[in-house]
């Protein structure tokens, strides 16, 4: 029974845990900063005809 307790008792502190870091980190939708990303890719400058994998 204290196995059971201890083990609902430390899914329960790594759940707050959790959501307690995610805040602190800044997890959250943030808008993409265009000048900061680098050139387009291949498929970008791809032509008609040509097969790029």
């Amino acid at each position: 029974m204290i196995i059971i307790i201890a083990l609902i008792a430390l899914a329960v502190w790594a759940v707050v845990a959790t959501v307690i870091e995610l805040r602190r980190d800044g997890h959250r939708h943030v808008p993409t900063d265009w000048t900061r990303v680098a050139e387009r890719d291949a498929l970008d400058r791809a032509e008609a005809g040509h097969a790029y994998r």
